[in-house]
């Protein structure tokens, strides 16, 4: 019996595909004590496992996590990239909001990147940036089918462990594929050996990048952030903690209280509009999904 340790790079139908710096991955499963909780292992996992002498491996251990995204379904992350276009499909502030909210809740530092700039209106790479940037994150601007600024977000990139999530038809393999040339035979290479033929992003899965990994993950139309709680999501808009000592009420949620620094703030242009009614979507969001469930 021996014994080896690794990250989980894919997981699919009851199998982890686990990393352990060999040539092969490990396909693994998860030893009898641990069924309970194989639901709750993810890509980017650290483990150990067992192999027996008929070459059969066995998750045994998982191996504390330094963070968690629940969407897209990740752990132990550096980076989250924020992968919007800039048209077909447009730019949404709400979805882009709603997956930096999950990056600031799970703790892991989050970038923009605005694929298709060669097919922006006039304007509107700066009116994000004039947004995004100033309040502390930083926005790449690209165009993965000319190569434009690739380099640049590349170089972002090297010796990380990197996510890129973002809705459907942004270009977030276009864009693995622009700052790696030969990724996607990677990932069809990676696809054929666990069985599931032509590569299609289904699953989140890690890929080797310059000593770290990148991963694509599964686009979406939508994302419900119901799991949050609406005493913390104030915490995830960063600059709302600037005006915060305004307020008269300890909490406050920057709604309907009279004296609100987040308010004044928004009142004067300090606050982009945008952020500000993302926030008030999300926070409606929270309060309708626990009434519907019977929660205070």
């Amino acid at each position: 019996m021996s014994v080896g340790q690794g990250r989980i790079i894919k997981t699919y139908n009851g199998y982890y595909y686990v990393d352990s710096g060999l040539e092969e991955l490990v396909t693994c499963k998860v030893k009898g004590k641990l069924k309970q909780i194989r639901f709750s292992l993810c890509t980017g996992d650290l483990v150990e496992f067992e192999t027996n002498p008929d070459g059969e491996s066995m998750i045994t251990k998982i191996l504390p996590r330094r963070n968690f995204m629940l969407r897209p379904t990740v752990a132990n992350v550096d980076l989250i990239i924020v992968a919007f276009a800039c048209v077909n499909p447009d730019f949404s502030y709400l979805l882009a909001d709603k997956l930096l909210v999950l990056a600031a809740q799970a703790g892991i530092p989050a970038v923009i990147c605005l694929n298709k700039i060669d097919l922006a209106p006039a304007g509107f790479v700066d009116e994000v940036k004039g947004v995004y940037e100033k309040i502390g994150y930083e926005v790449f601007a690209i165009s993965a089918q000319q190569g434009t600024n690739v380099d640049a977000l590349k170089q972002r990139l090297y010796g990380k462990i990197t996510v890129f999530a973002g809705p459907s038809g942004v270009g977030k393999s276009s864009t693995l594929n622009a700052i790696e040339p030969g990724m996607q035979l990677v990932t069809g290479s990676v696809s054929e050996k666990i069985g599931r033929g032509k590569h299609t992003t289904r699953f989140a899965h890690l890929l080797p990048f310059a000593g770290g990994y990148m991963a694509d993950t599964p686009g979406f139309g939508n994302l419900n952030l119901e799991e949050l709680d609406e005493t913390g999501l104030a915490g995830c808009f960063k600059e709302f903690g600037g005006y915060e000592q305004g307020c008269k009420f300890t909490p406050c949620t920057h709604t309907h209280e009279p004296v609100c620094g987040v308010k004044a703030a928004l009142a004067a242009g300090e606050i982009a509009a945008t952020r500000y009614a993302s926030y008030l979507t999300i926070l409606d969001e929270i309060k309708s999904k626990k009434e519907k469930d019977g929660r205070k």
